[in-house]
């Protein structure tokens, strides 16, 4: 195994940066590869274009004869750039990605052929999909589950194939997929955050989610991960020993970016502008060799898409570089992990930014009003939200090296607290004259000039207020966008709803005016909402203890935090809002339950062969040497060899010592994940691998950690962190 190890670091040592030519502006070259409103204007009729275009703004069914003309148009576009296959491409609840493909290729009799793609095979599509997860909605043996074309998200060209997003849903009508919920919790919030706008405007006929994720990735030479069984296994390091040296100078972040890592980001750059994936800032991030890229924002469902197939790419890329990239939470031990944050706000049709203020106090009240009725909506459903960024790989990373703790709390910055402060003493019901002017002189209409100041960060808020949009901190690197992206937008679209229910009541029961109304209500937020803002830092027992006092939810692992997904209230919300039936939800919670289990099974038995078939037959192998050593000096010194061997008696004590240790927790492991497996109950076996199987996993790592420091590099077999954390 150490042959592979150095045969290894001689490949990667010996590694020339591939060449990458960048001849041509990325404006010219972005979306060249996607069926965007360019391609349409060429290539549809106009009634097809119109229909399209209805569909993408208004949510309008586009029908038969129009699918026809739209179906015909791809194909010839797509033929003109060389395509041979076609693909519904679409998000099951894998997490990854899945297509099938077929050839637009059709035979007509009589020795002829020709290319064909219908309406039909655009709009629908029935894959042999049994083997997804889903949750009990369908057995095996009822294969059938449905892909169909979501027009909002338009096709590209990926390679040779057509690849068209799409909805995938059961023979009975129930999502299989993230895109599904999140298409709906977007309409939710499109139709609770349009009613609300019309308070302020009556021209708003619509309000869009936008989303701008940052990518958080850790990039490693291939040969390197393939020396180690844990990273091709699991995707992270289930042992190594900290280097002397790691992030401790800050030496990386923001550094100059090594050659090789440049060329691939250069060139994964350029796959994303053909694929109209707007990637915009590239950076050193704060561990070794981890790197950060982040796009332009863009609408929610479009960003989740161009996410998801970014991740794809990246893969792709990285290897015709002889690169891995690493998108596990938490890889190493001892340094940054990585997060995907999720930056969020809502903007109108009439191009207002929601969380952005204004110039006026009647556009900064607009503000206000959403931006309370956001932390309200996290407020109330905290516990929800800490589920939606659940999962085995995120609690390694959530509350350690500068991640956000599994406490889910707002941070909004002190001049923000200070006009909440104010606005919480606005008298109940109707304002005087001279308070009415007070408030927009003195409290909103002054937030411009407080949020131009407002310049506080806290790296450990999971979720905070940074100027005009919320950015979601929690999510880790591995995520699917959908899913926190669903709840997020569910609760917000809830809250507003409940809101334009109070404000109303208020202007008809108590004959308020619209300002006072919205004063009165936004008041009551702010006192209910105190418990979820937090300023101060989010590691340590202080905030813990405090967050409890609060009433907050501290679920540190994923069992836990799972469980308020099929609570009452949580099915109750999703139903009232249309995003998900019961069934549904039900379905979901089974499936990342059992996915946990799952990856800490995978991990158990990667972690029980690495340390009992590599690290202890190693450790003995050293320790036969010094035992050979020690009847050496026995031979040349006789009686007095002990004054001489006494360091290499203590090694082969200590080695020995671990390496009883490594087999009775290995053992002990062993002994409890067989219990576990017995445990037909999916929580129930979720929480004992959590509980008993995962303790063990420090226990065993310890032991071998240490026995890495005591053999002689030259015998070990696992690639070093220092290796592959320092070898550019």
């Amino acid at each position: 195994m150490s042959k592979i190890r150095f045969k290894a670091l001689s490949e990667t040592l010996n590694r020339k940066p591939i060449e990458v030519n960048e001849n041509t502006k990325r404006s010219l070259l972005f979306g060249e590869n996607v069926f965007n409103e360019t391609s349409m204007r060429q290539y549809l009729t106009k009634d097809a274009y119109v229909g399209v275009m209805s569909a993408i703004s208004k949510g309008t069914k586009i029908d038969r004869k129009i699918a026809n003309q739209v179906s015909s148009a791809m194909k010839e576009w797509a033929l003109s750039k060389g395509v041979t296959h076609y693909t519904h491409w679409f998000q099951p609840l894998t997490g990854a990605t899945a297509e099938k493909h077929d050839a637009f290729f059709e035979t007509i009799g009589g020795g002829l052929a020709i290319e064909k793609f219908e309406g039909g095979q655009l709009v629908q599509q029935e894959p042999d999909a049994s083997s997804f997860p889903n949750g009990g909605i369908r057995n095996t043996f009822e294969a059938r589950g449905y892909t169909a074309w979501d027009p909002t998200s338009p096709a590209f060209i990926y390679g040779t194939t057509l690849c068209i997003p799409t909805i995938f849903i059961s023979y009975t009508g129930e999502a299989l997929d993230y895109k599904t919920p999140l298409l709906r919790a977007l309409h939710a919030v499109d139709k609770a955050a349009t009613n609300v706008c019309k308070y302020f405007d009556k021209n708003v006929r619509k309000v869009t989610s936008s989303l701008g994720w940052e990518q958080e990735y850790f990039l490693i030479d291939k040969a390197l991960a393939a020396s180690r069984p844990d990273i091709i296994l699991t995707g992270r390091t289930l042992v190594g020993h900290s280097p002397a040296k790691g992030q401790q100078l800050d030496d990386h972040y923001f550094g100059s970016i090594p050659t090789r890592a440049l060329n691939f980001m250069r060139e994964l750059e350029t796959e994303c502008m053909l694929l109209g994936i707007p990637v915009k800032t590239r950076h050193n991030e704060v561990a070794p060799n981890q790197f950060e890229l982040a796009p332009i924002y863009e609408e929610s469902n479009l960003a989740v898409d161009h996410n998801s197939l970014l991740m794809d790419v990246m893969g792709k890329v990285a290897s015709r570089h002889n690169f891995k990239v690493l998108f596990h939470e938490k890889p190493f031990a001892g340094i940054n992990g990585s997060g995907k944050h999720n930056n969020w706000s809502l903007a109108t049709d009439t191009g207002i930014n929601l969380l952005g203020p204004g110039k006026t106090p009647m556009s900064n009240l607009q503000f206000l009003t959403f931006f309370i009725n956001t932390i309200k909506a996290v407020n109330d459903n905290e516990e929800l939200l800490r589920a939606s960024i659940a999962s085995a790989s995120n609690d390694h990373r959530l509350g350690a090296n500068e991640a956000p703790p599994a406490i889910i709390s707002v941070f909004i910055g002190a001049q923000l607290t200070k006009v909440l402060k104010e606005l919480e003493g606005v008298t109940n019901g109707k304002l005087s004259p001279e308070e009415k002017t007070d408030l927009k002189l003195n409290v909103v209409g002054k937030i411009p000039d407080v949020l131009l100041d407002n310049t506080d960060r806290n790296r450990t808020s999971p979720f905070a207020f940074t100027g005009n949009k919320f950015e979601f901190r929690a999510v880790g690197s591995t995520a699917n966008c959908a899913n926190p992206m669903t709840i997020l937008n569910t609760i917000v679209a809830k809250q507003l709803k409940d809101f334009k229910v109070e404000v109303d009541a208020l202007i008809e029961n108590n004959d308020l005016k619209k300002d006072e109304a919205i004063f009165n209500v936004l008041r009551e937020y702010i006192k209910k909402s105190k418990t979820i803002l937090f300023e101060g830092n989010g590691y340590g027992e202080a905030w813990e203890k405090e967050a409890k006092k609060r009433g907050l939810s501290n679920n540190k692992t994923t069992p836990e935090a799972l469980k308020v997904k099929v609570a009452d209230k949580t099915i109750q919300l999703f139903e009232e809002m249309k995003i998900m039936s019961k069934v549904e939800t039900e379905a979901r919670y089974e499936i990342e339950i059992e996915e946990y289990t799952l990856r800490l099974q995978i991990e158990s038995r990667a972690l029980g062969d690495i340390a009992g078939n590599h690290i202890v037959p190693t450790a003995i192998r050293y320790q036969n040497l010094l035992i050979k050593n020690v009847k050496g000096l026995k031979e040349i010194f006789g009686k007095d060899f002990k004054k001489h061997a006494d360091e290499q008696l203590k090694l082969i004590t200590k080695i020995s010592e671990h390496i009883e240790g490594l087999h009775a927790k290995i053992d002990d492991m062993l002994a409890e994940r067989k219990k576990a497996n017995k445990i037909e109950n999916i929580e129930k076996k979720a929480v004992a691998y959590c509980n008993k199987v995962k303790p063990y996993f420090e226990e065993i790592r310890y032991h071998c950690d240490k026995l890495e420091l005591m053999v002689d590099d030259e015998l070990w077999p696992l690639t070093k962190y220092r290796e592959i954390l320092f070898t550019r």
